[in-house]
């Protein structure tokens, strides 16, 4: 019997935690993930290199008039017309935010707190269409507004989501009508 106790006491099996190997890995990883975040934070800085070309965005005139329409909701980024991926950074564009959004005579008011404000002229509004996605962000179809817009020499699409969605299409109407106006009157002239 004596075997058989002392087979018992032993110890059965060996430290299964590697601590040395776990602190390796665990540091790789957070050195991996601030790589990958450096590397982000560049090729953004980039992108807003390479558009340095873009103008100035322009400010809200003193008096805008009254507003047609508002509404509160949020901004979800510029890319160039016609190509949903390809984001503006420049300006502060490609930052996503709450906004504030007021349409008047004179153009679009964009409102964004912590972030910077721009104004679109009712002359260089190009066409506003309800769609699903644009630069990284995908909603369900209509689910966003985009404003189509003029700015320097290329066209901006903007996309804009409200806190009340069914206010998309009464924007849709007010804007494209806006602009028929605007190009009716400058071919009469």
């Amino acid at each position: 019997m004596t075997p058989l106790i002392s087979i018992a006491a032993e110890q059965k099996s060996a430290e299964v935690t590697d601590w040395a190997a776990r602190v390796g890995w665990l540091v790789g990883l957070v050195l991996f993930v601030a790589l990958v975040y450096w590397l982000m934070r560049e090729g953004w800085k980039w992108r807003g290199t390479l558009q340095s070309d873009l103008p100035e965005v322009p400010s809200a005139p003193d008096d805008a008039g009254p507003a047609r329409l508002s509404m509160s909701g949020r901004y979800h980024g510029s890319t160039t017309a016609g190509q949903w991926l390809d984001r503006i950074v420049a300006h502060g564009l490609g930052t996503r935010s709450r906004a504030e959004l007021t349409l008047t005579d004179a153009g679009l008011d964009v409102v964004r707190p912590g972030a910077t404000d721009f104004f679109v002229p009712a002359a260089q509004l190009r066409e506003a269409r309800l769609d699903k996605g644009i630069a990284g962000k995908v909603l369900t179809e209509g689910g966003l507004l985009v404003v189509t817009w003029a700015h320097g020499d290329r066209l901006i699409d903007s996309g804009f989501r409200s806190d009340t969605a069914a206010e998309h299409n009464e924007w849709v109407d007010v804007i494209n009508s806006m602009i028929n106006t605007t190009s009716t009157e400058g071919a009469e002239r």
